[in-house]
């Protein structure tokens, strides 16, 4: 395995749940959300700003950009349209409200412009979630149910595959994938993470077709060949990175959102470091993230 350096705190957050981290090429900041807090945050890697938007809702499970502007939010009960400019957030879509103690969770816009999103119940780990594709103009389609946890999902650079894991279940999974026609088929195990310390969190892409996941309980992010293969362990200060994603201008540097969720007093005390936000430079280039086209 290829030596890596070791990740550093970039912005000392507090974090409960640090997630969906997505670098903005046109500004060159980042942003990422606390799914517990709930926000949407944003730093100036030039400048140290760092800017939060307070969300009206309960939590927060993940977002994109837009291609007309602004951003797509997923709330407690569906979608909504998110301006950085003024924190105003306006309703496009209800999803699975009518179900009582679900939320939304990981969500990613393919190079169609659509936005396929999981579901989950808050509180209670039963197979009652779903996979979701929201189309530009809105319109919904359920890929797939029985999910517990939906994470990790993430598109090959070739946009032949997707990845998608759920995180109880310890497994990562990949599916054939036609861009065209947003079929998935063939979903087979791309990674059993039963061995790991952890479970298998949010994901990037780099321009090889390596998946980058953050191991959830293990204080690692593993990079992973196509084939499914460790080609890279990271170890971070804290035990809880949930996702991460490239940024910088060559793309080249990995940013890492992590949690504070869960943690006791005494393990707070030995990881002064949990919730915050740490970056790395990398010798691999990530995969631009596709906006979403609604």
């Amino acid at each position: 395995m290829a030596a890596v350096p070791t990740p550093q705190c970039v912005f000392a957050g507090r974090d409960a749940l640090g997630e969906v981290p997505l670098w903005h090429e046109p500004t060159q900041i980042l942003w990422w959300i606390d799914v517990r807090a709930p926000n949407i945050q944003c730093w100036n890697p030039a400048t140290g700003e760092h800017r939060r938007f307070d969300l009206p809702t309960k939590s927060v499970g993940s977002w994109a950009f837009r291609q007309k502007g602004g951003m797509l939010v997923s709330l407690q009960d569906g979608l909504y349209g998110f301006d950085p400019v003024d924190g105003h957030v306006n309703r496009l879509l209800q999803l699975e409200a009518e179900i009582e103690g679900h939320r939304l969770n990981d969500g990613r816009a393919d190079n169609r412009g659509r936005f396929w999103i999981g579901t989950m119940h808050d509180t209670v780990r039963n197979p009652t979630g779903s996979l979701y594709r929201v189309n530009p103009d809105l319109s919904v389609h359920k890929a797939f149910d029985a999910v517990n946890i939906p994470n990790s999902i993430a598109f090959s650079p070739d946009d032949k595959h997707m990845y998608f894991a759920d995180s109880p279940a310890k497994k990562i999974w990949v599916f054939d994938f036609d861009l065209d026609d947003a079929r998935l088929s063939n979903r087979r195990v791309f990674v059993d993470c039963a061995a790991d310390p952890g479970v298998p969190d949010g994901s990037a892409m780099d321009q090889d077709g390596c998946l980058w996941n953050a191991n959830y309980g293990g204080g690692r992010i593993v990079r992973y060949t196509p084939a499914g293969k460790v080609d890279r362990v990271i170890t971070l200060p804290v035990t809880q990175p949930t996702c991460c994603t490239f940024g910088g201008a060559q793309l080249d540097t990995l940013y890492i959102t992590t949690a504070t969720q869960k943690l006791t007093p005494q393990e707070l005390a030995t990881q002064p470091l949990a919730g915050a936000l740490f970056a790395m430079p990398t010798s691999s280039r990530g995969v631009r993230v596709p906006s979403f086209g609604g």
